[in-house]
């Protein structure tokens, strides 16, 4: 049970103000920030009556609390904030080292290169080829530019003879279009490896949200469309310069959703698929979007999909994207050890916990809320439920989501008096606002509102506890901007989306509610 061979004293002393008793609601907003009104302000422009009592009937209790930068973890104040370091922190009540921190870390001491992930890869340098597959970014979302070119830089010092980047174009954590450059900077490094002797060459890529990277499992054909181009060397566009590639497919695609292709040579051969002998590491070091390709890579009993090609490889992740499931087995970074997390507390304390949301955020109020663990800390005291998102469409095409699904989950498990604390992702705000369709995520943020109207009326009944915050902004701010704050326009005059996440602050509210006296503690 987690931390429980350690000597953890896990009694929690009453608190000083709220009742025992009580049932507890814990609502996550996903990419629900705060900023100043105007109309790319989705959760301003948007119909949300209850969030909006909440903040107007007392609004000296109204907080606001970082979600991003150091507060969560990260290494700078210019880190945007994510759903898993936000879940983390919320789930430990405390501050961990998070991956892109870890990795600079490792980087720059050197020590990445000297532990077990290295040097397991390390022995294929000699006759095999090095490939690296992630999300070529800035970001600092998923992974970061910088890290790669570092990790370029070493391998290549270390004996890498031969590299492979499979690359994965961003357009959501990141300004879409800023692919090209990104491709164009990386094309730069290579170039200056090959002087040196070294043959690296780009080998694929695609758009991270149409190839490869899926997650928990919502759609195994954006992986198998990524193994294609990368372990077999087939895909449906074949270039011999990525530049060109993502150029010329970006004609009818954004930057996420690029279709696959491979770089081949003037023989029409793909210059670089996975090759038995050969080492691959997965350069992302945020979990989510790894753990299918991970298990694709390193499960030999596999049935998601057919992989045809199966190569003999030394494959490392980052990190290790999965400590329950012990994913990847080997990694060049050792993960944030974090232990003593609320949900282990409260087992051990006698808490009956129910946990709920749409499989593209059910991992937050579970895996991450739990410190990177998979699983239940006690069957016998906890639930967790998992609606299913809708496949095969983009989110602003039914922005609505599973928001009063998952509504309707959480009012249940209240009133049936089951359990203690009642814990929530409500995942519209940050899923539709990453499509960069504002009218799409201002019906999404009403519906997320809708959603709390249904938990805190359940709560009111029983005479319970909620606490409403979020885990980081996204919805609150749909434009890219300039240093005064205004609108950006491209050289067309058209406006700039933004479909990240930002770095403004989240509201975080509790009430006890007595009866039918509302007290704001």
């Amino acid at each position: 049970m987690g931390s429980s061979g350690q000597q953890v004293s896990w009694k929690l002393a009453d608190h000083p103000t709220l009742p025992k008793g009580k049932t507890l609601a814990l609502i996550v907003l996903d990419g629900w920030g705060e900023d100043k009104p105007d109309e790319y302000n989705c959760i301003h422009v948007a119909q949300t009556p209850t969030m909006d009592s909440l903040k107007q009937g007392a609004p000296e209790k109204w907080r606001l609390i970082r979600a991003h930068g150091k507060a969560v973890g990260l290494p700078t104040e210019d880190d945007m904030g994510n759903s898993e370091v936000g879940h983390n922190a919320l789930g430990a009540g405390r501050i961990f080292a998070q991956g892109a921190k870890l990795v600079d870390i490792a980087l720059a001491s050197g020590k990445i290169y000297e532990g077990e992930g290295f040097k397991y890869i390390s022995e294929c340098f000699e006759k095999g080829t090095l490939h690296l597959i992630g999300l070529l970014s800035d970001g600092g979302v998923h992974s970061r530019l910088d890290q790669l070119q570092l990790l370029l830089k070493g391998a290549s010092e270390r004996g890498a003879k031969r590299i492979r980047v499979h690359i994965l174009t961003d357009g959501r954590d990141v300004l879409d279009g800023s692919s090209v450059g990104f491709v164009e900077t990386l094309e730069s490094d290579l170039a200056k490896l090959r002087e040196n002797g070294v043959d690296a060459q780009i080998a694929s890529g695609g758009g991270r949200m149409y190839v490869t990277m899926d997650r928990y499992e919502n759609d195994w054909d954006v992986v198998k469309r990524g193994w294609d181009a990368q372990v077999r060397g087939e895909a449906p566009h074949k270039f011999t310069n990525a530049v060109e590639a993502v150029k010329k497919l970006r004609e009818n695609a954004n930057d996420q959703y690029l279709p696959p292709f491979v770089i081949v040579d003037e023989n029409e051969k793909a210059v670089g698929p996975i090759e038995d002998g050969d080492a691959v590491v997965t350069f992302n070091f945020r979990a989510d979007r790894m753990v299918m390709l991970a298990k694709a890579l390193e499960y030999q009993d596999f049935d998601k999909f057919d992989r045809v090609k199966v190569p003999k490889i030394r494959y490392a992740g980052m990190l290790q994207y999965d400590g329950e499931l012990k994913l990847p087995g080997r990694y060049l970074v050792s993960p944030p050890e974090i232990d003593r997390t609320s949900g282990e507390y409260l087992v051990h304390n006698g808490v009956r916990t129910f946990a709920c949301s749409e499989t593209v955020k059910f991992g937050h109020v579970t895996f991450f809320w739990n410190g990177n663990r998979s699983g239940y800390f006690n069957p016998e005291m906890e639930e967790y439920v998992e609606i299913p998102s809708d496949v095969g469409i983009t989110f602003n095409v039914q922005p609505k989501m599973k928001a009063l699904e998952i509504g309707e989950k959480a009012r249940d498990a209240i009133l049936s008096r089951k359990f203690d604390q009642v814990r929530v992702n409500i995942p519209n705000g940050d899923m539709v606002g990453h499509t960069g369709d504002i009218q799409a995520t201002v019906v999404a943020c009403k519906a997320a509102d809708e959603a709390v109207k249904m938990i805190i009326d359940a709560i009111e009944q029983v005479g319970g506890i909620y606490v409403v915050t979020a885990d980081h902004g996204n919805a609150e701010d749909m434009v890219k901007r300039n240093k005064s704050g205004q609108p950006l326009y491209d050289k067309s005059g058209k406006l700039q989306i933004l479909t990240s996440h930002t770095c403004q602050p989240v509201s975080f509210r509790n009430m006890h509610i007595s009866s039918f006296t509302v007290i704001i503690t």
